[in-house]
């Protein structure tokens, strides 16, 4: 727990190891906010019309944000301030709160699953863990803050049926079914402290998300960018509103008509930044290959075929780099 940023970052510059090469490095912190990322009203009464606007955003951008979605706005407060209160304790705390399970279901880490072997680290804390079957995994989430379990079990709950509502969208867009492939439902809380140059280091290096869709809930404190056209550009955080975003995975599976959104954190000199994704996941041995419904002679498969736990080596093996994971599952290469 030594390793965490946010036992330490008060006391210490920007250590070395936090320093990255220059071509990794954020460059230019000021850059255009996304004011063309569509923000999509789910109690639209147009179904038809949802279904072509979250169709549209997710090929063009694999992003888009969503308003009046049926998550109540006092619960998603509450369960900002509750990830807050969890990364505001000690390490010693949070060690114990995530070490319930010798399966690991839930746990914390500092930059990347791969601490201790990367030459970089990047400025973030994590905490992850199942959210479903709730009734299996919530016995290991954190005890404290006291309210975690109350607030966060709610919560997950709603943004879960948010996620499946958006999946079936999505489904009827691509006009295959989607629900029955997920699995893996995680959520993973972020937490990026206040760092002394925002310029040499990242919260989260580029990257596409390997899952489905990620339903996030940003605080009001900007760092979230999105790689399009060859340009950074903010999404910027719209109160009650969750940014979605469009996992590699799902690329595959839409044999290239949706897109895997690139992204990245950048961090903050004054404040610090929480934020909290929920992700649905395909199961282990799901087949992630084209629709046999979107492969036909004039439209042939643009990616192989192989099981989500193989994919998911493929993608650690990658290292995040969205190209060579590309060309790794490309059949035309």
């Amino acid at each position: 727990m030594e390793h965490l940023v946010s036992s330490w970052y008060n006391d210490r510059s920007l250590p070395e190891s936090y320093i990255l090469p220059p071509e990794k490095r954020p460059g230019k912190l000021t850059v255009p906010l996304a004011n063309n990322i569509p923000v999509i009203d789910l109690e639209g009464h147009d179904q038809t019309d949802i279904i072509q606007q979250i169709f549209e955003a997710s090929q063009e951008f694999g992003f888009f944000q969503v308003i009046n979605h049926g998550v109540p706005s006092n619960l998603m407060d509450e369960a900002m301030s509750v990830f807050k209160e969890f990364h505001a304790l000690s390490g010693k705390d949070k060690a114990i709160e995530t070490s319930k399970d010798p399966n690991k279901s839930c746990f914390i880490y500092t930059s990347s699953a791969n601490y201790a072997t990367e030459k970089f680290h990047l400025w973030r804390d994590a905490l992850i863990h199942r959210c479903n079957p709730l009734e299996k995994y919530i016995q290991f989430w954190p005890e404290k803050p006291p309210r975690y379990r109350e607030v966060v079990g709610p919560y997950t709950a709603e943004v879960r049926k948010l996620g499946f509502r958006i999946l079936e969208f999505i489904s009827q867009g691509l006009g295959i079914s989607l629900g029955g492939l997920v699995g893996n439902q995680t959520l993973l809380v972020n937490h990026y402290p206040p760092c002394p140059d925002p310029s040499l280091t990242l919260g989260l290096g580029k990257h596409m998300d390997p899952v489905f869709i990620n339903i996030l809930l940003q605080s009001d404190v900007y760092g979230l960018q999105v790689f399009k056209d060859e340009e950074w550009i903010v999404v910027e955080p719209i109160p009650n509103a969750f940014v979605v975003n469009i996992g590699f995975p799902l690329q595959i599976i839409s044999n290239g008509k949706l897109k895997g959104a690139e992204h990245r954190v950048v961090t903050n000199s004054n404040v610090a930044r929480t934020t909290a994704s929920y992700f649905l996941s395909p199961s282990n041995e799901t087949l992630i290959e084209p629709a046999n419904t979107l492969v036909d002679a004039s439209h042939p498969a643009l990616y192989k075929s192989l099981p989500y736990k193989d994919f998911l080596i493929k993608y650690v093996a990658a290292s995040t780099d969205s190209k060579a994971l590309e060309e790794a599952l490309s059949t035309t290469v």
